[in-house]
């Protein structure tokens, strides 16, 4: 384990981290909303550190190692988490505490959108800025995480995609892969958010909250600039162009690459789990379509398939935006929203949930069983896409599986140990460990009224979701800290 050198990575990446403490001091210098302050003084304290942490070990060379890798991707997300908190404890306009400011920021972070904020549209525009932009910059993180570094960790069968990825490295050194995948990746983000953004501002938002909402609809994270979130516009063009932008940001973003340097839109069709998780969508669409026309929520059929689409877009991604009270729909259709966020989008992507990919090969690997069971000796090889897949790639699938659904039904029960009743436990177990942020039940309305210690619960399932369970998991095994 290299100590010294993972202490200069992160002192590195949080002396990155507090220079984007500045654009939100130039929000409010410009709307002239004086809250600047805690800004400049996150900026400092955050400088200061990731100074202290890189100065000792400056001139300290060594390759990034697998192992170190775990260590540095769970310490990057849970100590920027922390520091990403302190505008919000300083801020007078956000009266929380600690718990509150870290929960913010790690769902900012994370991507979750979970928020224990309330009255948005009377606060400060620098506050509201900084909160998109902690989403669109984790957003940023989760896409090399997902794309770059699980993949050669190896994590619930993720090493399926090493030879997908683009980039030169196949062996444990992280580096030279990680700084050359995510500059193409990086680009094509920032040109998805300013294509996002103009069709926003076309649609008729402000300009301001046409780039905000931006951010968080890339990163599908799901904060918005206002309480009702996109159900402050109540605009189908706006509606519509959200689901798709949801839709693009949940899909793997090395296919997105793939198709942009072919030219080729085939390359999704092409692609088994991109089959597999628009199929999955447009399967969520009709039925919470065909829900809501039985309980006639929605007048016309144009205005039901809008909300509709808009919500299964959000809520199986992880975005967690909504456009009308969703909570408050009837019969079974909220619950089915709910459980579309636990299979979420697709590998590589900003979404949450177990993702696509892994849903996909559990549903072949079954059907292959059964074939088993009509033909005991036959031979069936199991092929997604162009691959064969072997039975240790089904291995990390099914373990990673089992544990992601091991930790939802343990900590639903913890849940109800601080007296939430089931269904608002289960909710706050998707609202985090997917990264989906928007609740059924007593968390409906936002996340300020539950107990400290569920906060804390939940902002260890956001990091554990956005980890990929595994990554943070395999640090508290005594075999990984011997020599």
């Amino acid at each position: 384990m290299h100590f010294a050198l993972i202490s200069k990575v992160l002192g590195l990446l949080l002396v990155v981290f507090s220079f984007t403490m500045m654009p939100p001091v130039a929000v409010s210098y410009f709307y002239q909303d004086g809250s600047e302050g805690p800004f400049l003084a996150s900026f400092v304290i955050s400088l200061l550190l990731g100074l202290m942490l890189w100065l000792p070990f400056f001139r300290h060379r060594a390759e990034l190692q697998t192992r170190d890798g775990f260590l540095v991707v769970t310490l990057f997300w849970s100590v920027l988490g922390v520091i990403g908190g302190l505008p919000f404890l300083i801020s007078a306009d956000t009266p929380v505490g600690f718990t509150d400011a870290v929960f913010e920021s790690v769902s900012g972070l994370t991507t979750t959108g979970a928020s224990v904020l309330s009255g948005l549209d009377t606060l400060p525009k620098s506050i509201l800025y900084y909160r998109q932009q902690l989403q669109w910059f984790g957003g940023m993180g989760v896409i090399v995480l997902a794309v770059a570094i699980l993949p050669m960790l190896g994590i619930g069968g993720m090493q399926l995609y090493k030879a997908e990825i683009p980039g030169p490295m196949k062996d444990a050194k992280l580096t030279p892969r990680i700084a050359e995948t995510a500059k193409a990746l990086w680009y094509l983000y920032l040109f998805i958010t300013v294509a996002c953004a103009s069709a926003y501002w076309l649609a008729g938002m402000t300009l301001f909250d046409a780039v905000t909402h931006s951010f968080s609809t890339v990163a599908t994270g799901g904060f918005s600039t206002h309480d009702q979130s996109m159900g402050y516009w109540d605009s189908a063009a706006i509606d519509w162009i959200t689901t798709v932008f949801i839709i693009i940001g949940g899909t793997n973003f090395a296919l997105h690459f793939a198709a942009i340097r072919g030219l080729s839109p085939l390359t999704f069709v092409r692609d088994p789990e991109f089959r597999f998780y628009i199929g999955m969508v447009f399967l969520y669409i009709l039925l919470v379509t065909l829900g809501l026309l039985a309980f006639n929520v929605f007048q016309g059929a144009d205005e039901t398939l809008r909300h509709a689409a808009f919500q299964v877009a959000s809520f199986s991604t992880g975005t967690g935006y909504t456009s009308t009270n969703a909570a408050a729909w009837p019969g079974f259709v909220p619950f089915l929203l709910v459980f579309t966020s636990f299979l979420g989008a697709s590998a590589g992507s900003t979404g949450g949930g177990m993702k696509s990919v892994r849903g996909a090969l559990v549903f072949h690997h079954s059907i292959r069983e059964l074939r088993r069971l009509i033909y005991p000796n036959g031979a069936f090889a199991l092929r997604f896409g162009r691959h064969t897949v072997n039975d240790r790639v089904l291995q990390a699938v099914w373990g990673f599986v089992g544990v992601y659904i091991t930790i939802a039904v343990v900590f639903t029960l913890l849940f109800t140990v601080t007296g939430l009743d089931l269904a608002t436990a289960v909710s706050c177990v998707a609202a985090s460990l997917n990264n989906l942020g928007v609740g059924i039940g007593g968390v409906a309305s936002g996340f300020a009224d539950i107990s400290p210690a569920a906060k804390w619960m939940m902002t260890l399932l956001m990091l554990l979701g956005r980890l990929e369970i595994f990554t943070l998991l395999v640090l508290f095994t005594p075999l990984f800290w011997k020599q």
